[in-house]
C-alpha cells in the first residue's frame, strides 16, 4: 500500500481540484480528506455516508455543585480565566462556580488542586468522521466543529480509518487531500507517507510557501515532488520555481495551465477531467502519470468520459 499526500503552503492553490481529478483517474485507491478544518472535497465527490462517528478530541472540566464548597481554589489555579462565580450559589459559605466551555482548555489543573475533588474532566465531542462511498470509490473524511481544537488528532484518525478501508477493499493506494500551511494538521497528514505532492502557484508568495513545505518534508525525510498550477500566468517565476526545486534535489512533475473550465467544473460539482477533455485535462493526466511513476503504482488511468 502506498500513500500520496497532496498539500500546499496556503489555501486556494488548486490542491483539492487536483485530488478530485486524481480520484477520477487513479485505479485501486481510497480517498482521505484530511483538511478537517475546512473540508471541501465532498463538494465535488458528493459522498454517500455509510459510517458516521463522533470525534472526541479533548476534555472539558465540569464542577459538581453538590461537592463544591465555593473555596475558589480552582479560580486561582486556572491559567485561562475559564472559571467564574455562578449566578446561582448553592452553598451558604460562598457561591458555586461555573466553567466556561469556550475558555476551558481541558488541562486538568483545576481538578488536580480542588480540595473537595469537585471537578472532573469529561470527554468533549468536537467533530465527526465518516466513511463514505463516492462514484470513484471509498472516501474517509471528517468535520471539526466550529472553533474546536485537536485537528491533528482528527487527521490521524482519518488516516487510520483510510488504512482500515484499504485493507478491507484490497486497494493499493491512499490519496490524501491535506491541509494548507505547515501546522499541526499538515504534520499529522504527512508523517509516514510515501510521497508528498506540493501544489504551488507562480507568485512570490507561492514560492515562499513552497520553500516552507520543502523544509517540512525534508525534516520528516519524506520524498517531495512539485506541481505548478496556473504556470502560464507568470512564466518567469515558473522558471525560477523549477530551478529552485531542482537545487533541492526534488522534481517538478507537472505544470497545469490556467483554464476557466476548472471553475466551471466545480460549479457543476465534478472534477475537470470529468467535465472536459481539453488541454487542462491533458495536463492533469500527465501529472497523474508522473506521480504514479514516482509512487511505483500503475500509471494507467481509469477511463473517464467528459460530461
Amino acid at each position: 500500500m502506498k500513500e500520496l499526500v497532496v498539500i500546499s503552503g496556503k489555501g486556494g492553490t488548486g490542491k483539492t481540484s487536483i485530488v478530485a481529478s486524481f480520484a477520477a483517474l487513479a485505479d485501486g485507491k481510497v480517498l482521505a480528506d484530511c483538511d478537517v478544518d475546512a473540508a471541501d472535497l465532498h463538494l465535488i465527490l458528493e459522498p454517500d455516508i455509510e459510517v458516521r462517528e463522533s470525534f472526541t478530541g479533548g476534555k472539558l472540566a465540569r464542577i459538581d455543585p453538590e461537592r463544591c464548597n465555593g473555596c475558589g481554589t480552582c479560580v486561582e489555579f486556572c491559567a485561562f480565566d475559564a472559571i467564574h462565580e455562578s449566578n446561582n450559589p448553592n452553598q451558604q459559605g460562598g457561591g458555586a462556580f461555573r466553567i466556561d466551555p469556550i475558555d476551558c482548555e481541558g488541562c486538568g489543573v483545576c481538578a488536580r488542586f480542588c480540595p473537595e475533588h469537585a471537578i472532573e474532566l469529561e470527554p468533549c465531542v468536537s467533530g465527526e468522521w465518516y466513511v463514505s462511498k463516492t462514484r470513484f470509490g471509498p472516501m474517509v473524511h471528517a468535520k471539526l466543529g466550529i472553533a474546536e481544537e485537536n485537528s491533528g488528532k482528527l487527521v490521524t484518525l482519518v488516516r487510520q480509518q483510510a488504512r482500515f478501508v484499504v485493507a478491507e477493499k484490497g486497494a493499493e493506494l491512499i490519496i490524501v487531500d491535506g491541509s494548507p500551511g505547515i501546522g499541526c494538521p499538515v504534520i499529522a497528514s504527512i508523517t509516514g507517507a510515501d510521497l508528498i505532492l506540493a501544489v504551488t502557484e507562480p507568485t512570490q508568495s507561492g514560492l515562499h510557501d513552497l520553500e516552507r513545505v520543502y523544509q517540512l518534508a525534508a525534516h520528516f525525510r519524506i520524498p517531495l515532488c512539485v506541481c505548478i498550477n496556473k504556470h502560464d500566468l507568470n512564466p518567469l517565476i515558473t522558471a525560477s520555481i523549477e530551478s529552485i526545486v531542482s537545487e533541492w534535489g526534488a522534481k517538478v512533475v507537472g505544470k497545469i495551465r490556467y483554464d476557466r473550465l476548472v471553475t466551471e467544473a466545480q460549479i457543476h460539482r465534478v472534477s475537470v477531467v470529468e467535465y472536459s477533455g481539453g488541454a487542462v485535462t491533458q495536463d492533469i493526466r500527465r501529472l497523474w502519470n508522473s506521480v504514479a511513476c514516482q509512487l511505483h503504482v500503475e500509471p494507467a488511468v481509469t477511463g473517464v468520459s467528459p460530461k
